[in-house]
């Protein structure tokens, strides 16, 4: 197991830990959880050897292989491909072991490098590394294209990849999910979920903690409080504590009332039926949530415009691409007042050309862009945190773009978007990620948007933060436009959903849930009686080709868990110093011996599940070629 034990590290005169302790145990998936600033990333720093503690000590198993996910690296020319194998140390050093046997013409230690190859699954390697690669939404004409050739969050992907290839007792992962679409996202759950070793997660996503983590460990005021279960039990262990404070209970309230008193007021509008049931779905959720959030530093809003034109915009018959090539097709759609759309699909499929050509800063190909006079629209992108005076102070940029405002009304405002006192001062250039992205969002606030596109706004925010946005565009009287990676988000803001797939725009029928479980948008279409029988057989066939298959996954998978047990109770005896101690030497070899043949057949097991997982999706996908025939 992996402990902290009385830890103490201090950052300048501020005391980061004093006193902190923990245990890991071999195999939890642990979320690490706390404000900005509170030490999170420190524990990594700690584990990856580049701090050492003033006071305690960290106890991390012999032996153990770390992987961990680097957020800057040299750029490289090596190819995609070639970068992400880079991450199986063992399986290079292997390959260059083989070529310097070849060149010495040594076939005995050769045959033995191979051999050894083989256990590695070397052969397999390049394979792992593509399917790596195509699930974090890179192209497959894309795996030789060199490093630096690809922009700063592609790059963070590749770093990603790079981490996961990597075989591991402990994957470190820091925010892994920033720079990653919904569709990707979804992947990195599965294969997280997957994993068999410890893994430490430091994340703001809520619904991919749910997904991923089985422990919570929150960081705050210098200690780690362990809890059991995934973010939305520790939020209601949190919460039950919190709740007997009496800030807590009367920002709760207060937030109530807020939300109530908009559902009260519009109930009995149709227009406003998706509205009003989004913010019954707050109230529910915030009696669990609230007080987790009592002490949060952030009271902003977004302010509706007076004025606002119906429609807001218009896309007639709009073709959008670039260089004469159409990335979508024949738009057809209107925005207006109020409404509250999540833009989804693949990437690729065109999500951000559609945005550029909504903000207009790309021009339709053909077709018309129609925008009523009062429909200004504030846009946020990562690429727009560039647009922030790095020689600026926070408070100078905020006056630059209001220069009649009083400097005490400027602080005020910073200060509901968390910078207050010194922090107001600071200059732009050594704000991290997710203060420039509160500081853009203050600056597009400020202008009064008709119309808010963001392109995922929360890379970078902490939990407060996002919880603080989503309150504040739940009450945002204009259209809202978001495209997001996090679901929590997106299943609180928007009551409408657009799919963009194969050169098309269109509503996606079902809910969030629906595609993150089909990832296909369901068709409206009425069938004849003849096509919903055929339909209906062919489903039938379908099924009885791909009941043998599923059961033998479900057999493969309890085998599995078995497997995972009987080896994890093992290595629990093994990790103990004191059965080195205690134990005969036979006994102890029998334990090691046996040990290698449940991980034998585990990776057999698993193997296996793999094969049939892929039947299972090839079945699947015959089926549907069937369908469309």
């Amino acid at each position: 197991m992996l402990q902290f034990v009385d830890i103490a590290l201090h950052r300048g005169e501020q005391a980061l830990f004093e006193g902190l302790s923990c245990t890991i145990h071999a195999g939890q998936k642990v979320g690490i959880v706390g404000r900005n600033g509170a030490g999170k990333s420190t524990l990594f720093q700690l584990l990856l050897g580049k701090l050492q503690p003033e006071r305690g000590n960290l106890q991390v198993p012999d032996g153990w292989r770390v992987s961990h996910m680097a957020q800057q690296v040299d750029v490289t020319n090596r190819s995609a491909l070639d970068f992400v194998l880079d991450g199986h140390a063992a399986l290079r050093k292997l390959e260059r072991d083989i070529a310097a046997a070849e060149a010495s013409n040594e076939p005995v230690r050769l045959a033995n490098l191979h051999a050894a190859f083989a256990d590695l699954d070397g052969y397999a390697a390049e394979a792992q590394a593509a399917e790596i690669l195509h699930g974090l939404g890179f192209p497959s004409e894309e795996f030789g294209k060199p490093f630096a050739a690809f922009s700063g969050g592609w790059r963070i992907r590749l770093n990603l990849a790079q981490a996961l290839m990597c075989p591991a007792d402990l994957l470190l992962l820091d925010e892994p999910t920033n720079h990653l679409d919904l569709d990707a996202t979804l992947w990195l759950e599965t294969w997280l979920t997957r994993f068999r070793g410890t893994l430490l997660l430091i994340a703001h996503d809520r619904e991919f903690l749910d997904q991923v983590a089985d422990y919570i460990i929150h960081v705050h005021d210098g200690q780690a409080t362990t809890y059991r279960g995934n973010y939305s039990e520790f939020e209601r262990q949190r919460a039950e504590a919190l709740t007997h404070q009496q800030a807590a209970f009367t920002r709760q309230q207060a937030e109530r009332r807020h939300v109530q008193s908009f559902v009260d007021r519009f109930r009995a509008k149709a227009s406003k039926a998706k509205q009003v049931q989004s913010r019954l779905k707050a109230l529910e959720r915030m009696e669990a949530v609230a007080a987790v959030y009592a002490e949060s530093p952030y009271r902003i809003r977004f302010p509706t415009p007076e004025r606002m034109s119906t429609p807001l915009l218009t896309f007639d018959r709009v073709d959008i691409g670039y260089g004469g090539t159409a990335v979508i097709r024949g738009l057809n759609r209107s925005i207006l007042p109020g409404a509250r759309i999540g833009i989804l699909g693949a990437n690729g499929a065109g999500k951000s050309t559609l945005l550029k050509c909504l903000v207009g800063s790309l021009e339709p190909l053909s077709g018309q862009v129609v925008r009523g006079m009062h429909s200004g629209i504030g846009y946020f992108a990562q690429h727009q945190l560039e647009t922030i005076n790095p020689d600026h102070t926070v408070l100078e940029q905020l006056a630059e773009a209001r220069p009649d405002a009083r400097e005490q009304w400027c602080r005020d405002y910073l200060g509901g978007w968390g910078f207050s006192g010194e922090l107001a001062e600071r200059t732009c250039r050594v704000l991290s990620g997710g203060e420039k992205a509160r500081l853009a969002l203050a600056l597009i606030a400020l202008d009064e948007p008709a119309l808010l596109v963001l392109d995922e706004p929360t890379n970078h925010l902490d939990l407060d933060m996002r919880e603080a946005l989503a309150l504040a565009l739940q009450d945002f009287g204009g259209a809202l436009i978001v495209v997001s990676h996090d679901r929590s988000l997106l299943k609180r803001v928007v009551d409408e959903l657009w799919l963009v797939d194969d050169g098309k725009v269109e509503s996606f029928a079902g809910d969030l849930d629906a595609y993150t479980t089909t990832r296909t948008p369901v068709t409206a279409a009425r069938a004849t009686t003849h096509e919903r029988r055929q339909a209906r057989q062919q489903s039938a066939a379908a099924r009885n080709r791909e009941k043998p298959l599923r059961e033998r996954i479900r057999r493969l998978e309890r085998e599995i868990e078995e497997a995972s047990a009987a080896l994890r109770a093992l290595e629990s005896r093994l990790a103990d110093p004191d059965a080195y101690q205690k134990l005969p030497a036979a006994e102890l070899a029998r334990l090691m011996a046996e040990s290698g043949q449940h991980r034998k057949r585990l990776e057999a097991h698993e193997h296996d599940w793999l094969e049939a997982q892929e039947a299972l999706e090839q079945a699947a996908a015959d089926a549907a070629a069937e369908s469309d025939a």
